[in-house]
């Protein structure tokens, strides 16, 4: 048993240790200084642990209260799923240390230095991939193993690229738990080793013969699955933009489009992609010079049209995710293009390598214009200034001939 002046006499050491006392309770103290009261018990076959309070804010009487109050509410048949709760059950309004606290505590840190988007989907990636599996628990308490569990059931849905990213969000989340002597070590990044997506750098595969294109396009739209999804592949095909730009699009970036779809002009259809959200130099995102200007084929202002029919109006994300105001997820198209039979041959990165290599091809003179279309180069503010429409022009002759090749019309 403990005693109150065992607890103020505890020591740090060189590594963690525990000082129990009884029914589950003990003292975990920190290299860091920190002491904390935890319950252990039993859930689901497997050990667990609530933080109830630390020392010197809790003394050693209110602690046995505390878990006293925890242990009548379980057999009450109430579950701690989340450490507020248990909180809750203890009577106690203590700092949150869970993972998903200090998570969002961190992603709010950092958010200022993100472009909206960037932010939006870091956050997205937590609450989907991580938060259900470990948000509930004491940040202090998580090793590597736990943490790997995390990382393989993103692996197992064939999302390699997404697992290896979330784990060095989470490797972020703990490098600021360090910073505020909440932790001291981060588990996960001894998971580099581990991670299947631990492989050689290679080139995106994708498909440039024209007819192998079209073939894809019949495919995907043959499979089952949700519209919006079946949409965003077809807009993210003929326009040749980045997948996180399709993702983030929103409706107030589309101009000049008749939407009773009378006529495509004459307000010449054009998407205006923000700086913001353009693979480029912070110091320049902010530059509305270096938006990116996309002219819309005929066949994009079909699917804008379709896009603007499901979802019931024109504000917002275009491609919405089945998440209130959330994008469509990372992984959604790729998967598309794998259960149409395009699995190593074609992802959504791709549509750049094709439109690049069929345009070059057959008019080589335009490179140019065909790099630029793509945000390859870009032209200096002056000369874009002095021949924006020019252009323009050119490259909405180049969006019109992409489109022509690889849908029927």
């Amino acid at each position: 048993m403990l005693t109150q002046a065992a607890v103020k006499a505890a020591r740090t050491k060189p590594r963690a240790y525990k000082k129990y006392d009884g029914g589950g309770l003990y003292l975990y103290v920190a290299p860091t200084g920190l002491r904390s009261y935890r319950v252990k018990y039993q859930a689901a076959g497997r050990e667990r642990l609530v933080t109830v309070g630390s020392h010197p804010d809790m003394t050693l009487d209110e602690a046995r209260a505390a878990r006293d109050r925890f242990q009548a509410a379980r057999a009450r048949g109430i579950e701690p799923l989340r450490q507020a709760q248990c909180r809750a059950a203890a009577g106690q309004a203590a700092e949150d240390t869970t993972f998903a606290a200090v998570g969002r505590a961190w992603h709010d840190h950092r958010r200022q230095r993100w472009t909206p988007v960037h932010g939006r989907e870091v956050l997205d990636s937590l609450e989907r991939d991580v938060f259900p599996a470990i948000g509930a628990m004491p940040i202090a308490d998580l090793d590597p193993p736990q943490i790997l569990d995390v990382l393989r059931a993103i692996e197992a849905r064939g999302a390699i690229e997404t697992a290896r990213r979330v784990r060095q969000r989470i490797s972020k989340v703990f490098g600021y738990a360090i910073a505020r002597r909440l932790v001291t070590a981060d588990p996960a990044a001894e998971l580099v080793e581990e991670m299947s997506g631990a492989r050689p750098v290679m080139r995106h595969p994708a498909l440039t013969d024209v007819d192998e294109l079209r073939q894809l396009l019949v495919a995907t739209g043959r499979i089952r699955v949700a519209p919006v999804i079946a949409l965003a592949s077809r807009f993210l095909a003929l326009t040749g933009v980045r997948l996180a730009a399709v993702r983030g699009a929103a409706w107030d970036e589309i101009e000049g489009v008749d939407w009773t779809g009378a006529a495509v002009g004459p307000g010449l259809p054009l998407w205006r992609v923000p700086a913001a959200r353009m693979k480029m130099k912070l110091a320049q995102k902010s530059d509305a010079d270096r938006d990116h200007l996309v002219p819309l084929s005929r066949q994009a202002v079909d699917v804008l049209r379709a896009a603007r029919a499901i979802g019931g109006g024109g504000a917002g994300l275009i491609f919405a995710g089945r998440a209130a105001g959330g994008m469509i997820g990372e992984d959604a198209i790729g998967a598309l293009y794998d259960r149409a039979g395009f699995a190593g041959q074609h992802v959504p990165h791709g549509w750049r390598a094709a439109f690049s290599t069929a345009l070059n091809e057959r008019w080589p003179d335009d490179r140019q214009h065909i790099d630029t279309a793509l945000a390859h180069s870009a032209m200096g503010k002056v000369e874009a200034a002095y021949n924006r429409a020019r252009h323009l022009a050119k490259r909405r002759l180049l969006f019109q001939r992409w489109a022509d090749l690889i849908v029927d019309v």
